[in-house]
């Protein structure tokens, strides 16, 4: 059976979510990269009280990947597997088994999100998804924005980790 062609837009789109969490890119690391090879202890470590660590980061990237998902497909709020929404609390044990789960969830909710993207019309990209104020195109970057944002956030941490 052939493969389905993906109208060039859409596939420019998901090159750009790739680039920015998991794909080789120009600008330096991709989040999924920031996190490769830290311990328990550098994902926990904060530079100061009431500021976020790698960990905590990792889930608010996985949570809003959730939330975009979620507005592609109009699917119902609430069922993200972690708690609180937006800055999901660190398992109650943080430990190398704890990380390894809440980093296969970033990696799901990042493919959800690729294969909603690959099933958008290209004709819908100006469009804004039910229950929300921008366009299918203004969330896809802006998602994209953000992994590249908190990319750069995380590889501050590590070196910050190192004085």
């Amino acid at each position: 059976m052939p493969k389905k062609r993906i109208d060039p837009q859409i596939a420019q789109l998901v090159r750009l979510l790739e680039q920015a969490f998991n794909r080789r890119a120009w600008h330096g690391a991709n989040f999924l990269g920031s996190l490769r090879g830290l311990t328990t202890p550098r994902l926990l470590w904060k530079p100061a009280p009431n500021r976020h660590n790698i960990w905590e980061i990792a889930l608010h990237i996985a949570y809003w990947k959730y939330a975009v998902y979620r507005r592609m497909v109009n699917a119902p709020k609430g069922s993200f597997p972690r708690g609180p929404s937006d800055w999901p609390s660190l398992p109650a044990k943080p430990d190398r088994a704890a990380w390894k789960s809440d980093l296969s969830l970033l990696v799901n909710q990042h493919r959800l999100l690729i294969q909603a993207v690959q099933g958008l019309s290209a004709s819908k990209l100006n469009r804004t998804p039910p229950k929300t104020k921008c366009s299918y195109l203004t969330l896809l970057q802006g998602i994209a924005s953000h992994d590249v944002y908190h990319a750069g956030q995380v590889q501050l941490l590590k070196r910050l980790q190192k004085k």
